[in-house]
């Protein structure tokens, strides 16, 4: 293979249209594993390929790229370094996006990774300040890889250094001016910095730029909604969360839902909600719903709403929060919560498919429990069914309804909340006490999908796993599900067809 690799590099390079060799180079080059590849390219210069995506022919250029990304991977960052470096660097320049993607690919987001070879690259203060106005660049992949690959670099203290502590915080800040949209880039570069460890988030903050993305929170127009998504962003860390904290923006944050009735833009606020659920479900639900209640009050604003982006957004934070007991038990504190769950149970059974689909979604969450059947205490086997008696007067019968409504996706939603009470004693009581229940759990045609069989699968799971199942569903009906469950969720049972003696 490689005097076949070899051959065809040399009638590439002696060839004016060579769009037929790069071809059978490519198909060459793909039909070996990456391994083999490695040891029949390594002593081949590769100067024709690069020199030919100087083209104007966009085959010829693509064909290149798709040449070069399979031998280059199948080198090592060093030898990248140390014979491809003026044309890599140079790539970053092209005219042409994939191009500059490969060159971001290969030049940065392999080379940072290896610890001798990474030196080369903090050491050459041109190509990155190439990269970091990469970040700048219209299409959105090449930025996306540039942000990439700089958030590599920041993983080692000499990439830190480099990137915050020298000339090229300046050209970062720079970069940001451009647009409105190359600033918030910026700022995902740095929240995404900010990310990787405290020393990395104390670097992003003694640059100046996490207290310039915070003050973006007190802005008058539509990048306040990034803004608060970027902030999101930051308060997946634990430091990041503290940081906020100290800095009063959780306050602020809570001020601003509190405002939101009469601010004009009130409808871009949603985020804000966002912002307090992905907080409480990494923290603690009960401190956040108890110190700052006008998160969980206008969220059930939100649910009891009609506009459906608001409803939305309220039914994922409820589905989210809810998924936890400490959740629950908040909810359960609050008089306002029956009304919001009555609503949902409304909700599920007559709005548009994807409200629907939201609704059922955060139920099914409500009354999970995630825990051994030891630690599901009387208490919360009490919350959990007064929840689902307050969905409908029969709320069995309703859920079967819904299930056998030609949706699939309301099908699989039901499903999941046969699931979650499944497991609770209360729950299967109430299933036995259906008629025909058991028979629709067993019957595998109500399931058409692989979704809908892979739900119907984890419901019959979730009732043979359960302790009280042999007292409460019956010897008899256990083994019919321990059987469904044997047999797997793709089942088909076996036609036996007669055939007729001398029939054509």
């Amino acid at each position: 293979m490689a005097a076949s690799i070899e051959s065809l590099l040399s009638e590439i390079s002696s060839v004016e249209d060579p769009t037929e060799e790069l071809q059978s180079l490519k198909t060459a080059l793909y039909s070996v594993p990456v391994g083999t590849l490695r040891d029949s390219v390594s002593g081949q210069r590769l100067g024709v390929i690069f020199s030919l995506l100087n083209s104007n022919s966009r085959e010829q250029v693509e064909l290149c790229v798709d040449i070069l990304e399979r031998i280059l991977v199948a080198l090592s960052p060093v030898v990248l370094v140390q014979n491809y470096r003026a044309e890599l660097q140079g790539g970053i320049k092209h005219n042409n996006d994939a191009v500059k993607i490969l060159a971001l690919t290969q030049q940065i987001g392999r080379i940072v990774e290896h610890p001798d070879a990474v030196t080369e690259i903090l050491d050459n203060t041109e190509l990155l300040c190439t990269v970091i106005h990469s970040i700048g660049e219209e299409k959105i992949s090449v930025a996306k890889q540039a942000i990439q690959s700089l958030s590599k670099l920041s993983h080692s203290k000499a990439g830190l250094d480099k990137l915050f502590q020298s000339e090229m915080l300046k050209t970062l800040k720079e970069v940001m001016a451009v647009s409105d949209v190359v600033r918030y880039r910026i700022y995902e570069l740095v929240v995404e910095i900010s990310s990787i460890s405290p020393i990395s988030f104390g670097y992003c903050v003694n640059s100046g730029l996490i207290s310039q993305l915070l003050d973006e929170l007190t802005g008058d127009d539509v990048l306040i909604v990034t803004a608060v998504e970027m902030v999101t962003h930051l308060a997946q860390s634990l430091h990041g969360r503290q940081f906020l904290t100290n800095q009063g923006i959780m306050n602020q944050i809570s001020n601003m839902i509190r405002g939101a009735e009469t601010d004009p833009f009130s409808s871009l606020y949603l985020p804000l909600v966002k912002f307090f659920g992905n907080v409480a479900i990494m923290d603690s639900p009960q401190q956040i719903c108890e110190t700052y209640p006008e998160f969980q009050n206008k969220v059930f604003e939100m649910a009891l709403d009609s506009d459906p982006a608001v409803i939305g957004v309220a039914l994922d934070t409820l589905g989210l929060l809810g998924s936890t007991v400490e959740g629950k038990q908040v909810f359960q504190k609050t008089e306002k919560f029956k009304a919001v769950l009555v609503r949902m149970s409304h909700l599920a059974s007559t709005e548009a498919t994807e409200l629907r689909v939201r609704s059922l979604d955060a139920i099914s969450q409500l009354l999970t429990l995630q825990l051994q059947p030891e630690q599901q205490t009387e208490d919360l086997l009490a919350l959990t069914e007064s929840w689902f008696q307050l969905l409908s007067k029969q709320p069995v019968d309703m859920i079967h309804k819904i299930s056998t409504q030609p949706f699939p996706e309301l099908h699989c939603c039901a499903l999941r909340i046969f699931t979650a009470i499944a497991s609770q004693p209360w729950g299967q009581r109430l299933m036995m006490s259906t008629p025909g229940f058991m028979e629709f759990v067993l019957d595998r045609s109500t399931s058409q999908t692989k979704d809908a069989k892979d739900a119907k699968f984890e419901l019959v799971g979730a009732l043979v796993s359960s302790s009280s199942a042999t007292e409460i569903l019956g010897s008899q009906n256990c083994l019919r599900l321990k059987t469904y469950l044997r047999e797997g969720p793709y089942y088909v049972t076996a036609v036996a067809v007669v055939g007729t003696e001398g029939a054509n």
